[in-house]
């Protein structure tokens, strides 16, 4: 699939988009409580468009190992206010909204957002899929073992790419069963998986494209990444254009990124290279 339909715009992957970050929890691993009021995250938001970015993704839950649970109410109360926000300073702007829950995907979609990206597929509510049927709205669905209170201890694979793949095909067979065309993968690193199950995921990222859906990737300064290093996130963004630049040449469709700007860079590079 090249293309999903978004608020009535057709968002053509012929050419890799960019999805930029925008956290307003204040627990986030790398920018947690960083745009925490309406003039932050004007001028962030206005910098990530300015920089190419096509969606922006607001989380007001933080999935990073170990992160707090917040309630269903708390969550509402973060991510609405920020939806009208956005939604009343730039007019074409494309949220994706990073939820778990049905009802917040629900009110936010009716608030003015585009896209519902959801880390557990459907498995931490049994209401997303037949929610998202009737909002035919583009739906991310990411690959997690467990959740985001335990996912990181010891997670086990037979084989991690098959295991991964295996899932994403019943998701996607269920998911058009209901009706459901703009489906978009996202393999979940860093969620439920060694450094070793990543890379293994990074290097045979291509295989997914078998799935004929197009695919984000979310590498921005995880722990995959600084870790090995010896650096901490902050300055991981050299390590996370490399990482994006193989996962352009390996078949992503969409950059989730912190750094706009860069990513863009990395997409301009790889196309220069496929021309």
């Amino acid at each position: 699939m090249k293309s999903i339909n978004c608020n009535g715009t057709l968002i053509d992957f012929s050419t890799p988009k960019v999805m930029g970050i925008l956290n307003i929890t204040p627990d986030s691993f790398f920018d947690g409580g960083k745009y925490n009021n309406q003039t932050l995250i004007i001028n962030q938001v206005e910098k990530m468009l300015s920089g190419g970015a096509t969606f922006i993704d607001v989380g007001a839950y933080s999935s990073r190992p170990g992160a707090k649970h917040i309630s269903e109410e708390e969550e509402l109360n973060r991510i609405l206010p920020v939806i009208k926000l956005l939604t009343s300073e730039f007019s074409s702007v494309l949220i994706s909204v990073d939820t778990f829950r049905s009802n917040v995907a629900n009110q936010s979609i009716h608030n003015g957002a585009s896209i519902i990206n959801d880390i557990s597929a459907g498995e931490m509510d049994i209401n997303m899929f037949p929610v998202i049927a009737k909002l035919q709205v583009p739906y991310i669905i990411m690959h997690m073992q467990g959740i985001p209170q335990n996912m990181q201890k010891a997670p086990i694979y037979n084989d991690v790419v098959s295991d991964v793949l295996y899932y994403f095909s019943k998701k996607i067979t269920e998911l058009h069963k209901l009706g459901v065309n703009d489906i978009i993968t996202d393999v979940g690193f860093g969620f439920g998986k060694t450094i070793s199950h990543n890379y293994q995921l990074l290097k045979d990222l291509k295989l997914f494209k078998n799935l004929e859906v197009p695919m984000i990737v979310g590498l921005s300064r995880k722990g995959m990444l600084y870790k090995p290093l010896n650096i901490t996130a902050e300055y991981a963004l050299n390590a996370t254009t490399a990482a994006n630049t193989v996962a352009l040449l390996n078949g992503a469709s969409i950059l989730r990124v912190h750094d706009v700007k860069e990513a863009i860079e990395a997409i301009k590079i790889v196309e220069l290279l496929n021309r």
